[in-house]
């Protein structure tokens, strides 16, 4: 279902500092890519296709140079292209526009009313 916040990403200068952070605090599952540029964050049991039980979501680690320094939560939509329209239509701005992310879908991030950059998720 579409406007449900289904992901989060949290920025990090040193990728093995904040991965022994978050393993450590929290117990979290990290999985990085061969480039350390990011870490699946796995929060909670999760299957093939996500999360296996409600109520939690997992998300990421990544390096501090996406359009925003600070955490952000992702927002699943339908269609990235009609969502960026609407917000820019209620005074947001698109940050970064439709990117795709290897076969499983696209993101985007925008500024909403308040500043706050956020992110959306398009699944393949």
């Amino acid at each position: 279902m579409s406007g449900r916040v289904v992901h989060f990403e949290i920025p990090f200068g040193d990728s093995d500092r904040a991965k022994a952070f978050y393993a450590d605090a929290f117990g979290w599952n990290l999985d990085t890519d061969a480039g350390n540029a990011y870490s699946i964050a796995t929060t909670g049991p999760t299957g093939p296709d996500g999360p296996s039980e409600p109520g939690f979501v997992n998300g990421g680690l990544r390096r501090r140079e996406s359009p925003d320094d600070r955490p952000m939560v992702v927002i699943d939509v339908d269609d990235i292209d009609e969502t960026l329209a609407k917000i820019e239509s209620l005074g947001g701005s698109t940050v970064l526009g439709k990117q795709t992310v290897g076969d499983f879908g696209h993101t985007a991030y925008f500024k909403d009313v308040e500043g706050n950059i956020m992110g959306l998720w398009q699944g393949a």
